[in-house]
């Protein structure tokens, strides 16, 4: 299945230039695995800062350099080569996720509510940013929430709807400050999916609120 939900043309070109931090990085690592469009993008934005190197380190620049830059970023640049996803507990799981996590078992998963389990890929930073895998049993619905900052969500397996759409395996939310949503998982089969965010999120319903701390989220 071809993803139809991409990251942003900045997001990507944050990646490429190695702005990212390392969380938010694995997740769109992960993503381009399983998606050869964001993969060419990238590798169009690594060629474009390349160039654009090339044409800053010279002392002057000849009365052409515009020019040949431009040329050079009209030459068709080969798109990384991810190494291909591993199986792991019965699910594929992208390389640069399993790079971070080291083997995962079923004993990995710690509950946080029903129907709805997670790992904690890299813990709560000062500013409370974290990556997180969850497993959600179809039909679950996580918690109502908003953000204080930044929050990428790639889904894995399965699939979950929100207020902004259906978001299927190889799919990627690039969600903000400005987005309250409330995702539910599709029937059929669970959904896994990773997610980083910037800052804790901010939950609409109490008892959410009241688990916040035991969980990190």
């Amino acid at each position: 299945m071809t993803p139809t939900h991409h990251p942003s043309d900045a997001l990507l070109i944050s990646y490429a230039s190695g702005s990212l931090g390392a969380g938010m990085s694995m997740v769109v690592a992960s993503h381009l695995t399983l998606c050869p469009d964001c993969r060419g993008r990238v590798a169009t934005a690594e060629a474009m800062g390349g160039a654009l190197l090339d044409s800053l380190a010279a002392d002057e620049l000849a009365p052409d350099a515009l020019e040949r830059m431009m040329a050079r970023l009209d030459e068709p640049a080969p798109p990384p080569r991810p190494r291909p996803p591993a199986r792991r507990d019965g699910l594929v799981l992208p390389t640069p996720l399993l790079d971070v996590t080291g083997p995962i078992t079923d004993g990995s998963w710690r509950r946080l509510a029903p129907g709805i389990r997670q790992i904690e890929v890299v813990p709560r930073d000062r500013r409370g940013g974290s990556v997180r895998l969850f497993r959600i049993a179809p039909g679950s619905v996580m918690p109502h929430h908003g953000h204080r900052g930044i929050e990428l969500t790639l889904v894995l397996s399965g699939s979950y709807t929100d207020e902004l759409g259906t978001f299927d395996r190889g799919d990627f939310a690039e969600t903000d400050g400005d987005t309250h949503h409330q995702p539910v998982a599709d029937a059929g089969a669970e959904c896994v999916c990773l997610i980083a965010t910037e800052a804790p999120l901010r939950f609409r319903d109490l008892i959410p609120r009241l688990m916040q701390p035991f969980f990190g989220i």
